[in-house]
């Protein structure tokens, strides 16, 4: 309760839940004597891949006996998730302390929520300079809260796609403006950069860092990997190759977020990771809200002994790799979708190619997604769809048959639901 009293008032700090500029972080940091400026980092930047990048690299560096801190938004089921201190989540009770302290440093200053949060971050890391801190960005990255570290161990680069356009003046609203917004600003270290969807979009990140005098690598150029028969895939760079087995969780883009992972850590030597660490950390990957199984809990009940799965993907780039996952089972599928107001929803939907049935639904205690029915009139080129107000209803209303597969999708806010509710 005291948590969630704090919560409350921290989010009546500033009338806007976005103001992108950095002197409000900077000037709070700075009566926290910068505590930014004593950890080791790892910056994530990026459009989609950024969470299940650093549950790789997490897994593999806690193999290793590495203690990290995470920092990661938005969280699905509580706040808590957003805050991993040595390798732990933080507590209730530990975490309404340092907001606490937090609010008392700022002196109710103007200051966005999550530039709060990300000053409680940077100060309970300080107190662990020994450890990897995984620090995924926000909106963009130019201007975004996380970006006021002076030195980092590491930039990493994940996919880059049109998503939060809305942030953009309309004349702005393009995939080079989204690249130029996350990666003209990373600091000169090492520039990891994932597989993008284009080599237009990887032409265009090559342009807007060719000044940054970072050592750089980029998938397919400085490291790659490839699938191979019998249950394991291939990782190289130019320290060599490793056979590993293929990972705890699905679909072929968690092997390019994985590879990244791997790539990004190697290329530390001072972290000395040994291909072990890394064969038995990518069966430990904890990826939660994507493309995750739901195997128990009151919603798998209603499935009973079908598949259930929920996917927090909310943009068209998302949902692309998302059907290429579907497009490779041999079953009917079924989509549960609810999605946020200012999102693409036509464009998200046109990837899905085969699906037996869609299903629009209300996203519970959202007020700025948009209404299951009004997602239903915008979709009405699907031949199977139907609207249900809720999760539940939803489940009970599909013809599933054997082997056929339930999907639920199209926001981390709806994802996390699904799991509070399951």
């Amino acid at each position: 309760m005291k948590l969630q009293k704090i919560v409350s008032r921290l989010q009546k700090l500033h009338p806007k839940e976005i103001d992108l500029s950095l002197d409000r972080i900077q000037s709070l940091c700075k009566k926290l004597g910068n505590p930014q400026d004593k950890i080791k980092a790892i910056s994530i930047v990026g459009t989609n891949g950024k969470y299940s990048t650093i549950q790789a690299m997490f897994s593999i560096l806690k193999e290793a006996n590495l203690k990290c801190n995470i920092y990661t938004s938005p969280h699905i089921k509580n706040i808590n998730e957003r805050f991993i201190f040595n390798n732990e989540e933080l507590n209730d009770e530990d975490l309404a302390s340092l907001l606490e302290e937090i609010e008392n440093a700022n002196n109710k200053e103007p200051i966005t929520f999550f530039e709060i949060l990300t000053a409680a971050y940077f100060l309970k890391a300080s107190q662990y300079p020994d450890n990897i801190n995984l620090i995924e960005s926000g909106l963009f990255f130019r201007f975004d809260a996380t970006n006021i570290l002076k030195n980092n161990l590491a930039s990493v680069v994940t996919s880059i796609g049109l998503d939060h356009l809305d942030w953009l003046p309309e004349s702005e609203q393009t995939v080079e403006k989204i690249i130029f917004e996350k990666t003209s600003s990373l600091l000169k270290s090492n520039i990891i950069v994932a597989k993008q969807t284009t080599k237009e979009i990887t032409d265009n990140i090559k342009k807007t860092i060719s000044n940054n005098g970072s050592n750089k690598f980029f998938h397919n150029e400085n490291y790659s990997f490839i699938t191979q028969e019998n249950d394991f895939f291939y990782y190289e760079d130019k320290l060599g190759g490793i056979k590993l087995p293929m990972p705890n969780v699905k679909g072929k883009f968690q092997l390019e977020n994985i590879s990244t992972a791997i790539a990004t850590l190697r290329s530390l030597k001072d972290l000395n990771i040994k291909d072990d660490y890394i064969k038995r950390g990518v069966l430990k990957i904890n990826s939660i809200a994507r493309l995750q199984e739901i195997k128990s809990g009151k919603l798998k009940e209603l499935v009973k002994d079908h598949q259930l799965f929920v996917d927090g993907s909310h943009n068209p780039l998302g949902a692309k790799v998302l059907n290429e996952y579907l497009e490779s089972l041999d079953c009917n599928k079924h989509v549960i979708l609810g999605m946020m107001a200012n999102k693409d929803h036509k464009k998200y939907m046109s990837f899905f190619k085969d699906i037996a049935t869609l299903t629009t639904i209300d996203i519970p205690n959202q007020p700025n997604s948009i209404n299951g029915k009004e997602l239903k009139d915008k979709l009405d080129g699907f031949v199977n769809i139907n609207y249900k107000k809720s999760i539940e209803e939803a489940i009970k209303s599909i013809p599933v048959k054997e082997n056929d597969i339930i999907l639920i999708t199209g926001s981390l806010y709806l994802a996390g639901e699904v799991l509070n509710l399951n």
